[in-house]
């Protein structure tokens, strides 16, 4: 199976930054596109970045312009570095990969257990 570790979320003022990390490890032949959701309290999960295995990158709207998404193939990482944030960006963001495993070559989608932003004065 495929294993997801996120890290660097936590509570930043308005304004700040943070970092986000995803590490997959497991029985992975390929590893396809990599990226971040969130889901706030009440609210649907939403896409925040995703990027492919080439490096092709795709925004949220109310994240572009203030995040980036980049990944590490030799490491199995995706790094996303969120800047400017807005209260508005408190969520729990989960990592998500999309991957071929061993031993059957199955193309399966993963999620990460969350890690949790708050943006807040």
């Amino acid at each position: 199976q495929v294993q997801l570790v996120e890290s660097g979320g936590g509570l930043v003022q308005p304004g700040g930054s943070l970092r986000l990390s995803c590490a997959a490890s497991g029985n992975i032949f390929t590893l396809n596109d990599m990226g971040w959701y969130r889901q706030a309290p009440g609210k649907q999960r939403e896409l925040v970045a995703r990027i492919t295995s080439s490096g092709t990158t795709t925004y949220g709207d109310p994240v572009k312009g203030r995040f980036s998404i980049s990944r590490d193939n030799a490491k199995n990482t995706a790094t996303l570095q969120m800047n400017t944030l807005k209260p508005e960006d408190t969520a729990v963001y989960y990592c998500n990969v999309q991957c071929q495993t061993w031993p059957h070559l199955e193309l399966g989608d993963y999620w990460g257990p969350g890690t949790q932003v708050t943006v807040s004065a």
